[in-house]
């Protein structure tokens, strides 16, 4: 079998693995790196697949990493359309679907998550969209013209941004979740059923409460069965119920796991010389005092460049808190910290302009903020959050704004 030895080998071509190229070149500009991605295409930026590739603000060619060139210069070989399919940790390698070997020195796991899928009769359906990559979106762009109708799965992040970006192309909509409104692990109540309105006077149809229960292809239509009995034909039907991390092959090398890869403070997994990064690594979030996975942009960017550079010796701990965002029409947020519907909430808010901070408590501390229409707070509310300080509700009024 063809071998091949890398000081460095990235597994995973997304932006957790292109963003461990740049923090290894940080610290070592002359190893020999190698990144083996299961897509087709060089790393690219997943957020404007449900949103400004949608409202014309990006084009496709814009949300690439790095251009083939980036690579060249870097001395990255980059191996697109593999997938690794064994890890021996003893012997250092990883070996390919294309019957390579690779050595490696040291090895990141950077693999992300694979969509969850809809255990149902036609779940496995030829068309039923669970959307996730760039070709998904290409895909789906091709087949939504104006007056075409989608049923939307799922009322979280994704099916909300897909949702919201169907409907501005002048696509009919009809959206079915579990709940009784919108990203009710993160909205408190009154902010998801306000979120609701508006979607509703959109024009979006929403069931709530009600799932799928079967999916069938007539003539080219699906039909989709619900648990209560409704039919609803579409031409299209896209799911957006959240992902699992990839964990078989860290599993099945015999790394340590739960909710992810497990790591520690330097993103270091359980086996020597084997880090992990990005939706796949369960690591110790610092500021909240717990071991966790986020899914999120902006920690796959920040901690895929931090596992490199750990890997090139830098050795770190990753103390960064990362943050999110979204745009649900006129809507948009950003949030950081444990952002969680299930902690004590409280909201500073201004209906005039519709505009505030979400604080989400407890022990009557602040363990995270959701700043709605309110921009460049970021920074303030992570200062609020290491702080540990405890809070009353009166205080926090004004305090980010």
């Amino acid at each position: 079998m063809e071998e091949e030895t890398y000081p460095y080998i990235i597994v995973g071509g997304g932006l957790a693995g292109a963003s461990a190229v740049e923090g290894i070149r940080e610290q070592d500009n002359k190893g020999a790196i190698l990144l083996i991605g299961a897509e087709t295409h060089l790393p690219y930026d997943r957020p404007p697949l449900s949103k400004k590739l949608w409202s014309g603000k990006k084009k496709v060619e814009e949300i690439f990493l790095h251009d083939q060139k980036f690579y060249d210069q870097n001395r990255v070989t980059v191996e697109t359309g593999i997938a690794v399919t064994s890890l021996d940790p003893k012997q250092k390698s990883v070996q390919t679907n294309a019957g390579k070997q690779y050595r490696y020195k040291k090895l990141l796991l950077a693999t992300g998550g694979v969509p969850r899928t809809l255990p149902i009769p036609g779940g496995n359906l030829e068309g039923i969209c669970y959307f996730r990559t760039l070709d998904d979106y290409l895909k789906l762009r091709k087949g939504s013209a104006e007056g075409k109708k989608a049923v939307v799965i799922g009322g979280g992040f994704i099916g909300s941004e897909i949702a919201a970006a169907l409907a501005m192309n002048k696509i009919d909509v009809t959206m079915i979740f579990p709940e009784s409104y919108l990203v009710n692990r993160v909205f408190p109540e009154y902010l998801g059923r306000a979120l609701l309105k508006q979607y509703l006077a959109r024009g979006i149809k929403v069931l709530v409460n009600e799932t799928p229960s079967a999916f069938t292809n007539v003539g080219g239509r699906f039909i989709t069965r619900t648990q209560s009995g409704v039919n609803i034909e579409s031409d299209m039907v896209i799911a957006g119920i959240g992902i699992a991390p990839s964990l078989d092959l860290p599993r099945r090398a015999g790394l340590q796991t739960a909710d992810g890869v497990i790591v520690d403070e330097y993103l270091q997994a359980s086996l020597p010389d084997v880090y992990a990064a990005g939706d796949i690594a369960f690591f110790p979030y610092q500021a909240l005092g717990k071991q966790t996975r986020v899914e999120h942009w902006d920690n796959a960017l920040n901690q895929g460049k931090w596992a490199g550079r750990n890997m090139a010796g830098a050795r770190e701990p990753y103390t960064y808190m990362p943050y999110f965002f979204s745009d649900l029409f006129e809507f948009g947020y950003e949030a950081v910290g444990e952002v969680d519907a299930r902690l004590e909430t409280f909201a500073d808010w201004q209906k005039e302009n519709d505009t505030g901070v979400i604080y989400y408590l407890k022990d009557n501390k602040v363990r995270g903020a959701m700043m709605c229409n309110v921009w460049d707070k970021v920074e303030a509310a992570r200062d609020l959050i290491r702080s540990d300080a405890k809070v009353t509700k009166e205080s926090l009024r004004g305090m980010i704004k």
